[in-house]
């Protein structure tokens, strides 16, 4: 109660036992020990010295997609990032780390800027889709970034990184590796197209996940890495002969490889592997963060069991 009081001082707008399970896509997560939405970049410099001074873990949400967050909560500070401005100069945007990716792809459309048409439909945010390299549709957010705005924790610092400072990497990002490193905005570059030309890539997207999406369900997306790899057993390529295809591209559908070890449909208390798509793992209502772990691990298993190869999941783990 007492470093309740002392924050609450030093940042007014701070509050307590939040519940998590509101701020995430999975629905799923219990209550912060604290609990602040920043506005702007001086409120999230602000909270951060706050937390530093007060010895407080601190926990960075954008638009809780790709977070699993404990029902027993986080014990310290969770911060939701919610910096949304967006400047627009020729072809390029400076876009807060909180803006929506689905809000910003049809701004672009609009404007005749094409780039982020993959991203329409996906519940996350600018910031978090520069910190776990997202993709989609043969895109990636590696490919429209300029430089990236964040803060270090360490010195509360504001630093730039190029793309190439990034180490955008598959699903990793330096930001994703070095958690002391807080992504403020990045700086965006499209290309001049004709809006109804985008419009039109955007439709088809959405439709494209509604048909092969449970996106009925509270999710995260994909849960898992797709592994770049090549599968070289000659056993597994005669009972698989789709692998050869994916031989070709260097990289295996993780919904695959879940569907082909027989998972899915799969359920654990009111959690589901989606049998819609194999690489979500569906709150069917009311599913706890260990239900959603226990799929996770029963994935990880049946996939190295029945083809060798390790799951890496891409989703966040919070309070474990």
């Amino acid at each position: 109660m007492e470093t309740y009081q002392e924050l609450k001082k030093e940042i007014p707008a701070v509050q307590e036992g939040v519940l998590l399970k509101n701020y995430t896509t999975y629905k799923i997560g219990g209550p912060a020990k604290y609990f602040l939405v920043a506005k702007t970049e001086e409120d999230l410099i602000f909270a951060l010295k706050s937390a530093k001074k007060l010895k407080l873990p601190v926990f960075i949400l954008g638009g809780g997609s790709n977070v699993l967050i404990s029902d027993k909560g986080f014990n310290g500070l969770a911060i939701k990032i919610n910096i949304c401005q967006e400047n627009f100069q020729g072809a390029e945007v400076l876009a807060g780390a909180g803006v929506s990716l689905t809000k910003l792809s049809y701004l672009l459309a609009e404007k005749g800027l094409s780039g982020l048409e993959w991203a329409a439909g996906m519940p996350g945010t600018v910031g978090g889709a520069i910190y776990g390299s997202a993709q989609a549709f043969g895109s990636k957010m590696s490919e429209i970034i300029k430089s990236v705005q964040a803060v270090d924790l360490r010195t509360l610092q504001v630093r730039d990184f190029t793309n190439e400072q990034c180490e955008f990497f598959s699903k990793n990002s330096l930001f994703k590796k070095n958690k002391n490193l807080i992504i403020i905005s990045a700086i965006l570059q499209f290309e001049h197209k004709n809006p109804e030309e985008i419009k039109n890539r955007i439709k088809e997207n959405i439709q494209y996940r509604k048909a092969k999406h449970p996106m009925e369900f509270p999710s995260v997306g994909s849960v898992f890495i797709n592994p770049e790899v090549i599968i070289k057993n000659k056993k597994l390529l005669e009972r698989f002969p789709e692998l050869i295809i994916f031989n070709r591209n260097r990289v295996i559908p993780a919904g695959y490889l879940i569907a082909k070890a027989g998972l899915a449909g799969k359920r654990h208390g009111n959690a589901q592997i989606s049998e819609k798509h194999s690489n979500f793992i569906i709150n069917l209502g009311g599913a706890s963060s260990g239900d959603i772990l226990s799929l996770i691990k029963s994935a990880q298993s049946g996939v190295k069991k029945s083809f060798g190869l390790k799951l890496e999941p891409e989703v966040q783990m919070v309070g474990f």
